[in-house]
């Protein structure tokens, strides 16, 4: 028996994965997927765009008191919210048929786990900095929901699962 290494596998789970619209008819056929803005995904996607974008704008129409902080939450949020933009349009349109030396559900992951982790610093950063003044104050909670978000998108999204494999022959 061997307590060695054991494999771990990651599955996708997404409503746009690949193949996931496959014996629907009539949304397995042309450009547009028509059943995925109807997934959890999608609407998880929706939801985290939609607080980026008001953590963007709470941020932006408020007075600064720190010019950094403020600046690297803006950008962190800014190229959060294009990126979710970019993977929502390739399930749309899928993209991922066509470009198929990208592997679409190993990018998405990589960016929900480095993006996640950014907008957890800058939403802590916009929050010490904020000095109770309610703009400041505000972006720094929607940056907090939408990280939550991304965390339950990459919790709902992606299975991992460690496997022991043994080496030895049958005993």
């Amino acid at each position: 028996m061997s307590l060695g290494a054991g494999l771990v596998r990651t599955t996708c789970s997404t409503g746009g994965a690949p193949g996931a619209g496959v014996g629907t008819g009539s949304s397995s056929e042309g450009l547009l997927d028509l059943v995925y803005p109807r997934t959890q995904g999608a609407f998880l996607k929706v939801a985290q765009m939609v607080t980026l974008l008001i953590a963007f704008i709470c941020v932006r129409s408020s007075l600064w008191t720190d010019y950094s902080a403020y600046s690297y939450f803006e950008v962190v949020t800014i190229c959060d919210l294009i990126m979710i933009l970019i993977f929502y349009l390739v399930h749309l349109f899928r993209f991922y048929r066509v470009l198929t030396c990208i592997s679409w559900p190993l990018s998405e992951l990589l960016h929900y786990l480095i993006g996640t982790l950014l907008l957890l610093i800058a939403s802590i950063v916009a929050a010490s900095k904020s000095y109770n003044q309610s703009g400041l104050v505000a972006g720094a909670i929607f940056g907090f929901i939408a990280t939550f978000l991304c965390l339950a998108s990459v919790w709902l999204s992606y299975k991992i699962s460690c496997v022991t494999q043994s080496t030895d022959a049958a005993v």
